[in-house]
């Protein structure tokens, strides 16, 4: 059963943190740098933005590595 939607005051963070800098975001929650320092000060809709970018970037990164690993 897949995980249940993020509230917006809810982190994306899943304690793995490290940047992938093939990709620019962190493995764990990919967010980039900005967007995990900005997070505790976002507004709703700044947070609405950021998790809405979330699910495109792990599309993004499944399908490079799918296809071999490297840009």
């Amino acid at each position: 059963m897949p995980a249940p939607p993020l509230r917006v005051f809810d982190s994306p963070c899943k304690s793995v943190c490290r940047i992938d800098n093939r990709f620019g975001w962190c493995i764990g929650c990919k967010r980039t740098r900005a967007e995990i320092k900005a997070w505790s000060t976002a507004s709703e809709s700044e947070k609405r933005d950021i998790l809405a970018r979330l699910p495109g970037r792990s599309a993004a990164e499944s399908g490079l590595l799918a296809r071999g690993g490297s840009q």
